[in-house]
């Protein structure tokens, strides 16, 4: 009824096949799937570099804070819970695909250059030593906002507002968690990361 054109599967392996076959824009994820469950979908989508940047949106009755931990750890870019309001769900839909869509300031801004690291918004790329980091679409958008102001501490709330969007319902917790995850992909330069207490995180100048 939106304008958008819909596949649906019933099962973990007719959800991987589809992805690999038609490269959606996006993916609705449900956890409890037979066979092969969500998460294990979600790591095989994001492990493979076909379908890596594809934005998954995770809807489940799993509502437990583990439970979206392990989702977001996982590389998902939002997790939405049972029951939901169709609304809603469509509102995220359309964030993450305008976001997607839309080059608008990382463009704009060109290419940043941290001594051996490399950040191209243009080409969402990330390379480290010369070779490229398989960061999702949430932690591309993270790494660029902090490391565009080297040094400047942003709260929680800023960086939901920069990545996500205004007025975006999430947990502090699942910033932190996608913090964790760039810090360790990013290997020894994830350090440079850091965790301002009472405020929230900051790029610190390399």
């Amino acid at each position: 009824m939106e304008g958008y054109r819909v596949r649906c599967v019933a099962t973990g392996e007719e959800a991987l096949a589809e992805a690999r076959q038609n490269l959606p824009e996006l993916i609705v994820l449900d956890l409890l799937l037979p066979a092969v469950d969500g998460l294990e979908v979600c790591r095989r989508l994001k492990s493979d570099p076909r379908t890596q940047h594809i934005p998954v949106i995770m809807l489940t009755a799993k509502s437990e804070e583990s439970d979206m931990v392990a989702g977001l750890e996982l590389g998902a870019d939002d997790y939405i819970t049972k029951p939901f309001s169709p609304r809603v769900l469509l509102a995220r839909i359309k964030a993450i695909l305008r976001r997607k869509a839309s080059p608008d300031s990382l463009d704009a801004e060109g290419t940043i250059r941290l001594q051996e690291l490399i950040i191209h918004p243009g080409r969402h790329e990330v390379l480290l030593a010369g070779q490229p980091v398989d960061l999702t679409f949430t932690e591309f958008r993270l790494l660029h906002f902090l490391a565009r102001k080297p040094g400047w501490a942003f709260t929680r709330s800023q960086i939901v507002d920069a990545v996500k969007g205004a007025d975006y319902p999430v947990t502090e917790r699942s910033v932190d968690v996608q913090v964790a995850g760039l810090r360790k992909k990013l290997g020894r330069y994830g350090d440079h990361i850091e965790t301002v207490r009472g405020v929230g995180y900051r790029f610190k100048d390399l």
